[in-house]
């Protein structure tokens, strides 16, 4: 629970969409074994994952935000985080990853798709939610988000996703 506040704070600081602050905390309480949190040497925030295991896909993990310090960009932190997530949800026996993303942002893209080629496995891309599916906030519209679903799981460089689709 106490990187609730920090969570926020990232969230707020690097851009983010950002939700209240009483469910960071929430969420640090909740979910804390499926989102991780990096700190530098100091021990001060640096980036983090936040994610669940889908109630009615129990096999399928959702990423729901990564957000990396600006000061600590091109560092491949959040690459880092994600293979640190991708790790413990195939240790766990989750076989896919899904997140949401806009179609203009291609850091975030390029992301996803850079993880599924070290797991030597597939990203699919599909619409999931319009403009319509979002009230608007001003004169502001949020951006459409595509849903990239990814696995089958294995570890980076092993052929786990086989046995895994086939036992």
């Amino acid at each position: 629970m106490a990187d609730g506040p920090d969570l926020w704070r990232l969230a707020r600081d690097t851009g983010l969409d950002i939700n209240s602050p009483y469910a960071y905390t929430l969420w640090a309480r909740d979910f804390a074994d499926t989102s991780v949190i990096a700190r530098d040497e100091a021990g001060q925030p640096r980036g983090f994952v936040t994610g669940f295991i889908r109630p009615t896909r129990p096999d399928t993990y959702f990423l729901w935000q990564v957000g990396v310090d600006p000061g600590f960009r091109g560092r491949r932190l959040a690459r880092r985080m994600l293979d640190h997530i991708g790790e413990r949800i195939a240790a766990r026996g989750l076989v896919h990853l899904e997140a949401t993303v806009t179609p203009d942002n291609a850091a975030s893209r390029a992301l996803f798709e850079s993880f599924a080629r070290s797991r030597e496995c597939e990203a699919v891309w599909t619409p999931l939610f319009g403009r319509e599916h979002f009230p608007a906030d001003g004169s502001e519209e949020h951006e459409p988000e595509d849903l990239v679903r990814i696995g089958p799981l294995g570890r980076p460089g092993t052929d786990d996703k086989h046995v895994r689709r086939h036992t």
